[in-house]
């Protein structure tokens, strides 16, 4: 009691209670060093220092001895006290009054306190032997309750007994223990303490007499150096190498990590110093003064110096077990895992490791953002390289490692890291463009950042991630001006569609005109230097000779592969060169698919120039039909017959190819055109525009029925084209045929008049039967090609039924989608009318299992008009 208020209050508080008393002065002077010696003893209640434990348990035993009200209003002014001015803390006063309350139940007899005893009770033999006997008087009736009367304390004197039967059952000091477990901590076998294989364990052989309690003690506090020995022996595998196995089998990550837990074992090794160093100092004997601040070193104080490092060795334990066998970003993870706790020393702890562990991967993104390296010798980052050619380093060039993203960096911002980076390396390599340094300056200028080391780390994500989207957003801006006006990109694609997807229209039929007689011709006698001459007077005869040089340099012809019997038409095509970095978006597979787009436009423009051909032949029907009027009626019906079928026929034809060249032109080319110009001009970065082009060229190749769903209607299409390139041939040699007769009826009219007028006297009866026989004769060789038309024509009449059939099917497959007729509307053009549902029911009804036509869907088609019907009529 060294506080000298403390004592004027004890001695205050004395006068005032013995004050009424009989005793005088002696008796005031005794009860007053009674009174100190009670408050100067290390009695202490063996209770928690809890208020609110306290405070609730007042409340239950006051409603549990019927005293409801009391304890209503006991809650009320401790709720009013808690918010007020209030002592430090509560729960001394409420224990005292507590204490009070249960001693006034258990001292009935004592009225008042005043009535306290004027000298302290006498020493007990027991409590003064020390021999532990428990004190058992009381106070003289009208006092207060002794709590103990053994001056030396009852701990105390339990401790010395416990001191001398611990000391009698152990043979080896506890200070030999303690010097033993500091070299366990250490991975160092002591004189006793030594690590058991079999066990896998530090732990005091069967033979060292200790208590139970010491036994177990010593083994709680030798796991520690287990834990060490796991820590120190994945340092040394790891770090203690050979260069060459560093470089082959740890990264940087790993290295970084063992560096981390080699600092941690630091402050660890200078924390045992200082253990050591008081272990050196004796334990004192039990009793004594300088148990308590002695500075020695026992089991138990030891065991307090290392609860918190055994908790981070515990850790580092967890984290070597977890991390074995991983690298790079998967052992960034890995730990991070470990980080996800509520405990502030855990979160402290592992915000330090992972800010070194990190450390190497954040320098990587940094490199790869801001620069466009991959500086990746040890495979750790979760962005790899693939060796592949310049045009498909966009696509194929650098990938994501799921398995090496760790936690912390989302899969979002990942695929943003990884498309910053290629659009660097794009520039850099396929552009030949070095711009993007000044983007990357501006962006880590803009977010604070410098291009240099450093600047990011574990625990700034958010800073990460605003660098990330500022270079991304800079370097994607400059990579879509370079691709756009350096390399003109939209200039290159609008060529392509009209060239190869043959949107120029006098290009297409002069290139028709000009090739056509030459790819009639077997297609190994065909000369493809030849065609190039012949391509480049279509593009001088057409207004595409006004377009770039450039552009023009890069069609060219490709002759297909083909086999003995192939034509020309067949195995003719144009292709675009489209060379680096057009050739990102232009790869081979895609102008494949343009190559697919191209002969089958191109075989419908051949079938529409054949039909074109047709009606230059069938045009000047009264000059070929007059000779054949002035023969007998049977003739001249049956011409007409034959000539009349064939004018129907290529009506119907020409009517269904011009519809389908409509949608195809307009509905399919120029509505995905337009679409993916939109898309183009909006497009953020090269993925964007790749994902435009890719879906402008599906769209293409679905609407124009050459996609994997439409294979069907496709083969009876084609089978259609060459049914009407049938219809062309037959169609000449007919009409030669025709021509030559009338040729040849000609000339013997001349011959006949002239001979005649030289005769007329004697020779006219001859001559009259003469002429007669020969008209005979030419109206025969015609009659002969009547058979022939009456055979090959039905048979295309009836395929004209599945040409009907597959017009309305196509029509359908349109009509599912509203866009076409929206579209349509807002280009000013007029629907295609098709078939009506009714028709079309009544051909899929007279059509056979066999897929032709019958006979009386034949004559249906034959005999109608073919008018298309728009879907009101239906």
């Amino acid at each position: 009691m060294d506080d000298h208020q403390t004592r004027d209050l004890v001695e205050e508080l004395v006068h005032r209670l013995l004050s009424a008393g009989a005793g005088g002065a002696r008796d005031e002077a005794g009860a007053l060093k009674f009174a100190h010696r009670l408050l100067s003893s290390r009695l202490a209640p063996a209770v928690v220092p809890d208020e609110h434990a306290l405070a609730e348990a007042i409340k239950r035993r006051l409603a549990a001895s019927g005293r409801p009200d009391d304890a209503l209003a006991f809650a009320d002014l401790h709720s009013k006290l808690s918010v007020r001015s209030r002592p430090a803390s509560l729960w001394p006063l409420l224990y005292l009054l507590d204490s009070l309350s249960s001693n006034r139940s258990a001292a009935a007899a004592a009225s008042c306190l005043p009535y306290l005893p004027t000298a302290a009770p006498p020493r007990t033999t027991a409590a003064t032997t020390g021999t532990g006997g428990r004190p058992g008087s009381r106070a003289p009736p009208g006092g207060v309750v002794l709590v103990s009367k053994d001056p030396d304390n009852i701990r105390e004197i339990a401790l010395r007994e416990y001191t001398e039967q611990v000391l009698e059952e152990t043979e080896v000091s506890e200070a030999a223990l303690v010097r033993d477990v500091l070299y366990a901590c250490q991975g160092i076998d002591g004189r006793y303490v030594r690590y058991d294989k079999a066990g896998d364990a530090y732990d005091l052989p069967d033979g060292v007499r200790v208590p139970r309690s010491t036994r177990t003690l010593v083994r709680k506090l030798c796991e520690i150096g287990w834990l060490f020995r796991k820590v120190r022996g994945f340092i040394s595998d790891n770090i203690s190498r050979s260069p060459s196995d560093a470089a082959t089998e740890v990264g940087t990550v790993a290295q970084a990590f063992c560096s981390a837990l080699q600092n941690e074992l630091s402050d660890y090794y200078k924390l045992l110093a200082v253990l050591e160093s008081h272990s050196l100092n004796p334990v004192p004997a039990p009793g004594s003064d300088s148990v308590v601040s002695g500075n020695y070193l026992s089991l138990r104080r030891l065991a307090v110096w290392l609860a918190e490092p055994a908790v981070r060795m515990r850790l580092m334990a967890v984290l070597v077990d977890g991390c074995r066998g991983l690298r790079g970003g998967a052992m960034a993870g890995a730990i991070h895992g470990h980080a996800q706790h509520g405990d502030p020393m855990f979160q402290e702890f592992m915000g330090r490791l992972l800010r070194r562990v990190c450390s190497p991967l954040f320098e990587m993104v940094r490199s790869w953002v801001l620069e466009g390296e991959l500086d990746d010798v040890f495979a750790e980052f979760f962005i790899v390289g693939q060796p592949v050619k310049a045009e498909s380093l966009w696509r194929e060039g650098y990938l994501i490692q799921s398995d090496m993203l760790p936690a912390f960096i989302s899969p979002v911002l990942a695929q943003r890291i990884l498309r910053t980076g290629k659009s660097i390396n794009f520039l850099r390599v396929c552009c030949d463009d070095n711009g993007w340094a000044d983007a990357a300056a501006e962006a880590a200028a803009h977010v604070g950042t410098t291009t240099s080391r450093g600047g990011l780390g574990y625990g700034k994500i958010d800073a990460l991630e605003a660098l990330v989207v500022e270079a991304a957003k800079r370097i994607h801006r400059h990579l879509m001006d370079v691709i756009h006006k350096r390399y003109r990109f939209k200039d290159h694609c609008l060529a392509i569609k009209r060239y190869l997807l043959l949107g120029q229209g006098d290009f297409v039929q002069y290139l028709m005109d000009v090739v056509g007689p030459e790819l009639s011709e077997p297609a190994n006698r065909i000369s493809s230097f030849h065609l190039a001459g012949l391509l480049e007077t279509a593009i001088r005869a057409s207004d595409a000779q006004y377009d770039d040089r450039d552009i023009l340099d890069r069609i060219r012809v490709k002759m297909m592969e083909h086999g003995d019997g192939d034509r020309g038409w067949d195995v003719f095509s144009l292709e675009y060169d489209a060379r680096v970095p057009l050739d990102t978006v232009f790869t081979a597979s895609v102008m494949k698919m343009y190559l697919k787009v191209f002969n089958f436009l191109w075989k419908l423009k051949r079938v529409d120039h054949s039909l074109t051909g047709v009606w230059k032949t069938m045009k000047p029907s009264c000059i070929v039909s007059s000779p054949f009027y002035k023969e007998g009626t049977n003739i001249r019906t049956q011409f007409v017959s034959v000539l009349r079928k064939c004018q129907v026929l290529f009506n119907e034809m020409n009517h269904f190819v011009t519809n389908f060249q409509y949608y195809i032109m307009f509905e399919v080319l120029e509505v995905s055109w337009a679409r993916f110009s939109d898309e183009m001009d909006a497009a953020k970065d090269l993925d964007d525009l790749l994902m435009a082009h890719d879906k402008y060229l599906t769209s293409i190749l679905e609407k124009s029925l050459l996609g994997e769903r439409s294979q069907g209607i496709l083969r009876n299409l084609f089978a259609l084209f060459d049914i009407i390139l049938q219809f062309r041939s037959h169609a000449d040699r007919w009409f030669e045929r025709i021509y030559e007769l009338q040729l040849r009826g000609k000339g013997k009219s001349k011959s006949k008049e002239a001979d005649c007028g030289r005769r007329r006297s004697s020779c006219n009866l001859q001559a009259r039967d003469h002429h007669k026989a020969k008209e005979w004769s030419s109206s025969g060789q015609v009659l002969a090609l009547v058979p022939f038309m009456e055979a090959e024509l039905p048979a295309a009449l009836m395929k004209v039924g599945v040409f009907v059939l597959v017009q309305a099917l196509v029509y359908l497959i349109l009509a599912q989608s509203s866009t076409v007729f929206s579209r349509t509307k807002s280009l000013g053009l007029r629907p295609a009318r098709s078939l009506s549902a009714r028709r079309m029911l009544a051909l899929l009804s007279d059509l056979p299992p066999g897929g032709e036509p019958s006979p009386v869907a034949a004559t249906t088609t034959r005999s109608s008009s073919l008018v298309l019907a728009h879907p009101k009529e239906d």
